[in-house]
């Protein structure tokens, strides 16, 4: 098994055939980077900071390397979600016994199997997107990047929009955790329905009326079109049903995942937009009359949630994740975050991703930023009266555009300048 076909989340699997809708987007095989010095993602300065003796990462006899990075890298651990699949280059270990921990924040991923040999890392690097690297599981070992091309054929096709990136699938999954063959799988993001999710993962926390695939196996003899997604569906925890001794927490927390999938689809549409950028001078000249207009468009109708799936019922996790998440901010002068949740309708109060203050939107070339915000902050005034924008009520839209206001200086800035036009 080579370890260039790193498949960090279980969406990564190449054996999985839900259909994407960019399924017809000619993907540019943008190659893994050579050089970690072009390099300024989390996992790189992490690496910097070690060579510099500036930090050192303590290996732990059970956990190997896995405590000390998601402190060096600020990972929570009630972000844990567990895989119970095995999609993974140490497929081996993992069952539903053993699953696979995944842990992330914003822009960094980190994998760990028991018993496995080495860890998998992932970071979004401002201008390269996803990068991936693996640490061996031994004392003295330091994370190196994945420079093998052949990477790219999991991790930069059409699923990923043509550029390195991740993505999140639901599968049946078998008791040994393999997956059903020719049986039906989901790419699944905040746009999904949850009767299709998390197939192949383990799900804890309450979800009420919400039905879901996760914590179920499909049987030999099982159809898929009879998979029964309520006993799942309706598990607050996970007791007994893995050697939770063996994880630095008995939680798959159902929070962490619905974020999880939010976000993974929003960097790629953000390294697909800054990939286009710079393929053509003209583009930046002409960002409206370019094919950059129609990303930036997509881009804003999942930046605000304008496809998102209704919940069915309250949906609470099983781990201090999303109080942990909520405190990250910014926040505005009334308190009031983009961070926050709702998780009773809908997944955030105020629907506008909090990736709006990433490193990734942040490095998107300047006259494309401009248009992207100057779009934005016509469908906050009301400016633009299209039917799917008009999803967005007059109450939500003021709260967002005040809470950028208060938190974002180049929307302040498109802002006054929309608001100008209308006087």
């Amino acid at each position: 098994m080579r370890i260039d076909l790193l498949i960090l989340i279980l969406a990564f699997a190449s054996v999985a055939t839900g259909q994407s809708p960019h399924a017809d987007f000619p993907p540019p095989l943008l190659g893994p980077p050579i050089d970690a010095n072009a390099l300024n993602d989390p996992i790189t300065q992490m690496v910097r900071r070690i060579e510099q003796g500036k930090t050192t990462l303590e290996f732990h006899p059970d956990f190997g390397f896995l405590p000390a990075i998601l402190r060096e890298l600020h990972i929570p651990v009630s972000s844990q979600m567990l895989v119970f699949s095995k999609t993974s280059l140490q497929h081996k270990y993992i069952n539903p016994q053993t699953p696979r921990a995944i842990f992330f924040n914003d822009n960094t991923y980190a994998g760990f199997v028991p018993d496995g040999s080495l860890m998998e890392l992932s970071a979004v690097d401002p201008k390269r997107g996803a990068v991936f690297y693996i640490i061996d599981q031994s004392k003295g070992s330091r994370p190196h990047l994945v420079k093998n091309e052949d990477c790219v054929q999991c991790h930069a096709t059409p699923a990923t929009l043509g550029v390195p990136g991740h993505l999140v699938r639901s599968v049946f999954t078998r008791p040994d955790g393999t997956i059903a063959t020719r049986a039906r799988s989901f790419l699944t993001d905040h746009r999904s329905q949850l009767e299709d999710r998390w197939g192949g993962w383990y799900v804890s926390g309450s979800l009420a009326n919400n039905l879901h695939m996760g914590n179920a196996l499909l049987r030999e003899a099982d159809d898929p079109a009879m998979f029964d997604r309520k006993p799942g569906s309706q598990l607050k925890n996970l007791v007994n049903h893995f050697h939770s001794d063996r994880y630095l927490t008995p939680d798959s927390d159902v929070v962490a995942l619905m974020v999880l999938e939010h976000q993974v689809r929003l960097h790629n549409l953000l390294g697909r937009l800054q990939y286009d950028s710079n393929q053509d001078p003209e583009y930046l000249q002409h960002v409206e009359a370019s094919p950059l207009a129609a990303e930036i468009e997509e881009l804003l109708r999942y930046l605000l949630f304008i496809d998102e799936a209704p919940l069915k019922g309250p949906i609470l996790g099983s781990t201090k994740f999303a109080v942990e998440f909520e405190k990250l901010g910014p926040r505005d002068s009334k308190g009031r975050s983009l961070r926050q949740f709702d998780l009773r309708t809908r997944m955030f109060r105020y629907p506008c991703s909090y990736l709006i203050y990433s490193d990734a939107l942040a490095a998107i070339p300047k006259p494309v930023k401009q248009h992207l915000y100057a779009r934005l902050a016509e469908i906050l005034s009301g400016k633009d009266h299209t039917a799917d924008y008009a999803k967005v009520t007059s109450a939500d839209r003021q709260a967002i555009a005040d809470i950028l206001l208060n938190t974002n200086s180049e929307f302040a800035t498109a802002w006054r300048q929309a608001t100008s036009l209308r006087r």
